[in-house]
């Protein structure tokens, strides 16, 4: 019930900011919120651009729901912290990490423009970027 409530609270306030600048188009962050609000996860913090953070939540959904229809029970940690990695890897060069779980702490550095930490259900997930040096 509490978190319909919040839910509802949030819808509210997109929809009051959409109302607000219906006459030029939303900023990206007002269309990110809109996107997180859609795909049922919450964005705790980000240093990231918009892009990167849309490319996050829209896979890490993805990959939610894929896992959820071929094994019929909750995702595996494990496997979304792998495959997100891999994907921002592969995307956005090496060196991302990622922590998947339900209860976890940290104390991170990154690399500018590449963090964001977000939940989904039950499950938080933190998507960060170090910097590689050759030796």
């Amino acid at each position: 019930m509490e978190k319909q409530q919040s839910q509802w609270k949030e819808r509210q306030v997109v929809g009051r900011i959409l109302e607000k600048n219906a006459d030029r188009s939303p900023p990206e962050e007002v269309k990110l919120a809109a996107l997180a609000i859609t795909l049922n996860i919450r964005l705790r913090s980000a240093d990231m651009p918009v892009t990167m953070q849309e490319r996050a939540l829209r896979y890490t959904r993805s990959l939610a729901v894929a896992d959820h229809n071929l094994n019929h029970h909750r995702p595996n940690p494990t496997v979304l912290a792998r495959a997100l990695k891999k994907e921002f890897d592969s995307v956005y060069g090496p060196a991302w990490h990622c922590v998947v779980g339900k209860s976890f702490g940290s104390f991170v550095t990154h690399s500018p423009g590449g963090f964001v930490y977000f939940s989904l259900d039950s499950l938080s997930f933190l998507l960060f970027k170090t910097e590689v040096h050759l030796l």
